[in-house]
């Protein structure tokens, strides 16, 4: 790893940062976007429970699953992919940095019979983003309704534990299974926008699940 010192890293990051800001400057705040959220730190990051998996606070042991996924061309093709290993690292720091710097972010997902990194799902918001409902596994791990079991658990905590008042979020034109997940999360398009990236998507809001208590 080629190590770089606090000012050149700094001058990097702050690079990297116009991008999205000067798309931001050029669009209507009040119409397209809520601000970012100014709650406190949480002092821990929730663990959840599903029947087969548990949403853990990621970490350095997520790395390999992190390198897999966005480093392959497929895989992460609706999430920015691929990236080199570096920006993989990145972004798992990003999410890692998250629930510190905003009180929510994403969980990785474990499987509870052997604890092995599958994906992530959870809540995601950049810089002159909307916040959104978020998830991706391994490509050998789709297709089981992880990613709905996920997602239910997601959504139930921020309705019933951190007391939101609506969870959404929004889909790729030409991402199918996220769009059909998002169906079967009962998701009701109530949106069509404009992005920072200068595409427009859908937004969906997505509803306490069935059978969750009041």
């Amino acid at each position: 790893m080629r190590w770089v010192t606090c000012a050149a890293a700094a001058a990097k990051l702050t690079a990297a940062a116009t991008v999205p800001l000067q798309w931001w400057k050029g669009m209507n705040s009040v119409r397209y976007f809520r601000p970012m959220d100014a709650r406190p730190a949480p002092t821990h990051v929730p663990t959840l429970q599903t029947d087969r998996l548990e949403l853990v606070p990621p970490d350095r042991r997520c790395d390999d699953a992190y390198q897999r996924f966005y480093t392959d061309a497929e895989a992460s093709a609706a999430y920015g992919g691929p990236l080199n290993p570096a920006a993989a690292w990145a972004r798992l720091a990003f999410d890692v940095g998250a629930w510190s710097l905003q009180g929510f972010g994403v969980w990785a997902l474990q499987m509870r019979h052997d604890q092995t990194v599958v994906g992530v799902c959870g809540y995601w918001q950049g810089r002159g983003w909307p916040r959104e409902l978020t998830w991706w596994l391994l490509p050998e791990h789709r297709g089981r309704g992880l990613a709905l079991e996920a997602s239910r658990a997601a959504i139930e905590h921020a309705y019933g534990v951190w007391g939101w008042q609506a969870v959404e979020t929004y889909t790729n034109d030409h991402n199918l299974p996220a769009r059909a997940l998002v169906a079967r999360l009962g998701g009701v398009r109530i949106d069509r926008r404009l992005f920072p990236d200068g595409d427009e998507r859908h937004v969906y809001h997505l509803p306490r699940p069935a059978g969750s208590p009041a």
